[in-house]
């Protein structure tokens, strides 16, 4: 790790910086930087290890179910996908499709159901799944057509989710559907469905430019006993919500991991590449990008970690963590594109290190809630805080 320093400040514990010391040291002897050519066999291999190495204690909430403490804590797992992003993007998604995956779980499971799922996740024993997306519902949750009825003690699902993570690899999905206790988004319901269950189909496989295993489910009469419902009827929005308010943060922390690399890659040829009798460092043009990469990224990490601190005090975090996304997925898409100017030519040949930094921030940018989703979150927030005006 070139820059350490921000490992200090006050919004972080000592135990936080001795963690992510520890797993760069991880990463670096136990992630390759060759890929495979079969995404869903990398993938399920980094999950094995992550699991094995005791790193997916931290993605689920409760000792007693395996993880490292009662809750989960936001600044780990933000560290964590902070520092696996620098060495991998496709080992940090890994990482936290099991926390986001299986969040739901851990925030509002029954005793029932974090027995029966949370430990394995923890192990890397079960891959999981957040099924929220579908064709025509995708920042618009509120939107969403899949559906269940209630018959006895099951419900049955009809309908598409589209867009999701580890769809065709995962165990089990997370899936959220209307189930019409009220109009909008106090009507939707969340269930555990397991791989296999009759009536799921991995309906289509989903190529995107950073590839990860992502697909489209298709739900036809598909019987899942009641005991598998999270929360109560009509409750499934907002353990969405609740779950996206713990990852949403590290998000950003993943693109800052994506930005850092992306500078340590631009330093290391600023400072080696010849250019008219000098350094491309010694340019003042290149000074200059390099000083906007380093600013970009410090004001990108004090978003983050304010808004991962905050939450870990038990504050509301909707807006920071908006923020946070909003400023560190856009200021990294920033500082990787500087990278690949200053790498020239090398910096679009396939497989080079800042051309797959250039792929990967691109979805960041995207999922969780696009950019402008966040803009018009923190205009809420911010609007939500405004005195009313005398009458």
């Amino acid at each position: 790790m070139s820059d350490t320093q921000y490992l200090k400040w006050p919004f972080l514990a000592p135990r936080h910086g001795a963690m992510a010391m520890e797993l760069d040291a991880w990463a670096q002897s136990h992630i390759t930087q060759s890929h495979s050519s079969d995404v869903d066999d990398e993938c399920r291999a980094l999950v094995k290890s992550l699991g094995a190495a005791g790193w997916l204690r931290h993605a689920v909430g409760g000792t007693a179910y395996g993880g490292t403490a009662d809750a989960i804590d936001t600044r780990s797992i933000c560290l964590i996908r902070e520092t696996l992003a620098r060495h991998s993007g496709l080992a940090d998604f890994a990482f936290a499709m099991q926390g986001l995956g299986s969040g739901a779980i851990s925030l509002a499971g029954t005793e029932e159901q974090k027995q029966t799922y949370l430990p394995r996740v923890a192990t890397g024993a079960s891959i999981a799944a957040f099924a929220l997306s579908e064709p025509e519902a995708g920042s618009d949750v509120a939107a969403m057509q899949c559906s269940a009825r209630i018959e006895g003690d099951h419900a049955v699902l009809n309908g598409c989710k589209t867009w999701i993570s580890n769809g065709g690899i995962a165990d089990f999905y997370v899936v959220f559907v209307r189930t019409g206790e009220a109009a909008g988004s106090r009507g939707i319901s969340a269930f555990i469905v397991d791989a296999g269950t009759p009536g799921l189909e991995i309906a289509e496989r989903i190529q995107v430019i950073a590839p990860h295993p992502l697909a489209t489910l298709r739900f036809t009469e598909c019987r899942v006993p009641l005991s598998r419902r999270i929360g109560i009827g009509g409750e499934g929005f907002k353990i969405a919500m609740r779950t996206l308010d713990v990852f949403r943060t590290s998000v950003a922390a993943a693109a800052l991991g994506f930005a850092r690399r992306a500078l340590d890659e631009a330093l290391a040829r600023a400072t080696s590449r010849k250019m008219f009798g000098q350094s491309l460092a010694d340019f003042q043009l290149t000074q200059a990008k390099l000083a906007q990469m380093a600013t970009t990224i410090d004001s990108s990490a004090l978003l983050t970690y304010r808004a991962a601190w905050q939450r870990d005090q038990g504050l509301n975090v909707t807006k920071e963590a908006a923020m946070a996304k909003m400023v560190s997925t856009e200021g990294a898409q920033q500082v990787i594109d500087a990278a690949v100017q200053i790498w020239g030519g090398m910096g679009v040949v396939s497989d080079h290190p800042v051309e797959r930094l250039y792929r990967e921030i691109r979805a960041l940018r995207i999922y969780e809630g696009a950019t402008e989703v966040q803009q018009l979150i923190i205009a809420r927030e911010l609007l939500k805080e405004q005195p009313k005006p005398a009458a």
